[in-house]
């Protein structure tokens, strides 16, 4: 009875027990879908529309223009745009009801897009920001205010009836990236040398400690259930951001994710589907972050994308976006667009998921069952009793 005990429990310790991690593989296709010019673009940002329909992308000498997120190899639905400037484009940011998008760059260069009639104007007060090179750009979740940052760490509050009003407790180094939660007028700042910062309801800056000996290329708050965002740092480190309900500036940042990448480093950050985090690889690569479960895993190796096409994978990923799970689209520096989808391997391993999962579902209680059984006295008499009570 005790070997047959132990026998039971450890069948449903395995059974419980969580699926091995995947393997360290690829899980989409490419396929090429065209390029946006015959020449270097220098392609540097792309921002998708709160809708999800469109994509607004910039770069060099003021190159901009809208493409379709479901379709973007298709150049009957481009929209050129014209700033008028020769200024790079180094980031947009969508105002929350999608109406309009401000576009930052070199030499003071902030301007506002309009999907109404596709034009692009200066903002109000461009002469505070004359001269310095804008670098990152967000929209606060209300609306109500943008946040611009340059690459001197300055930044500032942004409203069209207030013009540009610098933020008090900033730093020296280049800003690279700003997030907001998605339910909180909380924002969190990436630097390259000065750490991580978090920017309050009421405007206030503060830093994190721990994060200034890391150079920050990205920080994203993919998750509105989670109070937590991420931050991501050159040599594959990364660091979970806890909000403080309370007072966001007591803020802390905890366990590093773990990344168990053989090449490559982390360059950018993008939103991915449903939540989660698409990280940017140099040389060209995706690994996904999904915070609620802190699962981390490959979505495209740069050895395969150079298998696929040696010169692509040799130019840089600025832009990618998602419109379903490993179902989207990736601009190079260049301005190739490649459409990818899920390598059959993931279909086939999604399937054996369900089915290992269903078998899980039914085997354990089960099991469960069982060990109640042959450990309880009482309930063998009952069953002895029921069976074999009328002969």
């Amino acid at each position: 009875m005790r070997r047959q005990t132990w026998l039971a429990i450890g069948l449903l310790t395995v059974l419980l027990a969580p699926l091995a991690t995947a393997d360290l593989v690829s899980r989409i296709e490419l396929e090429d879908a065209g390029a946006l010019g015959d020449s270097d673009l220098g392609i540097k940002v792309g921002a998708v529309s709160p809708n999800g329909q469109d994509v607004l992308i910039g770069g060099m000498n003021g190159f901009a223009r809208l493409l379709s997120a479901e379709d973007a190899g298709n150049r009957a639905l481009d929209v050129e745009l014209v700033t008028g400037r020769n200024s790079t484009i180094q980031d947009i940011a969508w105002h929350p009801r999608g109406n309009t998008a401000l576009l930052v760059g070199d030499e003071g260069m902030a301007m506002r897009y309009d999907t109404y009639d596709h034009s692009i104007t200066y903002v109000n007060g461009t002469f505070s920001v004359l001269g310095h090179d804008l670098t990152s750009v967000v929209w606060r979740p209300s609306g109500d205010f943008a946040y611009v940052a340059s690459s001197e760490g300055k930044v500032w509050k942004f409203a069209e009836h207030t013009g540009f009003e610098p933020l008090e407790n900033t730093a020296q180094s280049r800003v690279t990236d700003f997030s907001c939660h998605p339910n909180k007028n909380v924002c969190f700042m990436a630097t390259v040398d000065d750490g991580l910062a978090v920017i309050d309801q009421s405007f206030a800056v503060a830093w994190l400690t721990q994060t200034a000996a890391y150079t920050w290329v990205g920080v994203d708050c993919a998750s509105s259930v989670l109070n937590e965002c991420v931050g991501f740092a050159s040599g594959l480190e990364s660091k979970v951001i806890r909000i403080n309900a309370l007072d966001a500036r007591q803020s802390t940042v905890e366990e590093n994710v773990p990344w168990d990448i053989p090449t490559g480093d982390f360059v950018d950050v993008s939103r991915g589907y449903d939540g989660t985090s698409m990280v940017h690889l140099a040389p060209l690569g995706l690994v996904r972050f999904a915070p609620l479960s802190g699962d981390a895993f490959s979505v495209l190796l740069p050895e395969d994308a150079a298998a696929w096409d040696p010169v692509i994978a040799g130019r840089g990923l600025p832009v990618v976006w998602e419109n379903t799970r490993h179902n989207g689209f990736i601009i190079t520096d260049f301005g190739n667009i490649i459409s990818f989808t899920p390598a059959v391997e993931e279909v086939e391993m999604n399937i054996m998921d369900v089915l290992v999962l269903g078998a899980v579902a039914v085997s354990v209680p089960g099991v469960i069952l069982g060990l109640i059984y042959m450990n309880s006295p009482w309930l063998q008499r009952k069953y002895r009793e029921l069976r074999f009570g009328k002969k």
